[in-house]
Order: structure tokens, then sequence, then C-alpha cells
């Protein structure tokens, strides 16, 4: 069965109205503690969400974490691979989240997650979670359609596989074994779900989003989901929350 885990945090920052999406039986994470830095207290998070996820899968389900950002996912593949399983990694999102501390124009470190999941840049959080570097040879991104001059360079020189259109994956040799697929909502077009902190113009259609997550689903090896969601405090939350749940339950096959 499926675990769905709820992290009703943005970064380190509460975001309570997440706690409407819980349904029977889901898990909610707020492990976070008062840590002395932002980073202290996502890797709190990180490490709650990872104990979740891997008491999920020794048990015999499949863990689903829905958080507010990508760092997340940080704890989630930790979790995986505690309990021995390394995955490959599917990660639809309209950005690439490959930038480090030298490449991001920002400073944000919600930019930075599959950077870090590969050990690219920041390493603080990964390594307070015991998280061995992923290899970029199992990594595919999709989409990635608004990328910094930075990330760009760095994405094109890493053997990460890019596949700018979440449809190339109908056609797309997908290696055997389990697999870890991260959706960041913000990949589907803003036109179908529109409470997006960082929008961007274009992007996949319900049906592109649809037809790529049945194939998914249909290989019978998607071991584990990570969402990263809307925004819940801005315009068209509703209508978002609802797009992305039900293309969520279209990965997870039901």
């Amino acid at each position: 069965m499926d675990r769905f885990i709820l992290t009703p945090y943005f970064l380190d920052e509460p975001l309570p109205e997440l706690e409407a999406l819980t349904g029977p039986g889901w898990q909610m994470n707020r492990g976070g503690s008062p840590g002395p830095d932002q980073r202290a207290r996502m890797s709190a998070l990180h490490e709650a969400l990872a104990g979740r996820v891997e008491r999920a899968l020794q048990a015999g389900d499949r863990p689903v974490s829905i958080a507010g950002d990508c760092c997340a996912s940080i704890g989630m593949a930790a979790g995986m691979q505690r309990a021995g399983i390394d995955p490959h990694l599917i990660w639809f999102d309209a950005h690439g989240d490959f930038n480090t501390w030298e490449t991001t124009p920002s400073g944000f470190v919600g930019g930075m997650p599959l950077a870090m999941l590969v050990g690219r840049g920041e390493q603080a959080m990964p390594q307070s979670v015991g998280l061995s570097p992923l290899s970029e040879e199992r990594i595919i991104l999709t989409d990635a359609r608004d990328l910094d001059p930075g990330e760009a360079d760095a994405l094109r020189v890493s053997r990460v596989t890019h596949l700018p259109r979440v449809t190339d994956l109908l056609d797309f040799p997908i290696p055997d074994g389990p697999i870890l697929v991260h959706f960041d909502t913000d990949v589907v077009d803003p036109v179908h779900a529109p409470a997006m902190s960082y929008p961007a113009p274009g992007g996949a259609s319900l049906e592109q989003l649809t037809k790529t997550f049945r194939h998914l689903a249909g290989t019978g090896r998607v071991s584990g989901a990570s969402l990263s969601s809307w925004n819940p405090r801005l315009e068209g939350s509703a209508l978002s929350a609802r797009v992305c749940m039900q293309l969520l339950q279209i990965l997870l096959g039901e």
C-alpha cells in the first residue's frame, strides 16, 4: 500500500495550509527542531522524513512524500538508501534545481536539491542524513524549461540525462530496477495549475503528464514518489491542488 507522508513546510518555514490534504492513514512529519540556522532546521525535517520512508519500505509499503519544497527529496532519497534501495531518479520540474553556491544568481537553496543529491555544491544537508551521492547516470531530468545560465552549463557537462519534454519519456529506454519519481508541480503548465511561487511560462499539459505518468506507473517499478507542492497561499490553490493530486494518483497507478 502507499504510505503518504506530509511535511507541511516550505524549507524550514511551517506551511500549515498543506495539512488540509491529510487523508486516512497519512503520517505527519513535523520532526523539525529550533536549530541554529536554516540548514540545521531543514536537516531535522529531512532526518525525520528519512526515518519514516525507511520504516515504510521495511513494512512493505511504498512511501509517498508530499512537502512544500524540493529539498525534502533529500530525506526521501536517504530513507530509500537506508532501506537498501538504490533507485533511478526521474525528476519532473520547470527548473533544473542544479544550482550550487557558485552558480546561483539568487542564493536560493530551493534551487539546489538535485545538485545536492549528486554530491555537487551544498553538502551539509545530504551529509546530515547520511546520504551517499546519487550517480548522475541514474538520473533523468525532464522539462527544466527555466534554467539559470550557470546551472544550464553545469547540466550540459554533467552525466544527467535531460529530456526537454515530459513525453520524451514515453520512448526513452528506462533502465531496469526501482524508480523514485520526484514531481515538482510547477512542471504543469500554469494555465492548469496557477498557484506556483516560481511559475514558468509554458510547460507540460495535463494530457502530456497523464500519458507520461500512466506509462511510468505501468512499469510497476515506481518504488517511491516525492511531490513538491503548489503554494496554498496563492490564488488558484484549490484548482492547483485538485489537478496535481489527480496527477499524483495517476503516477501511483490509482
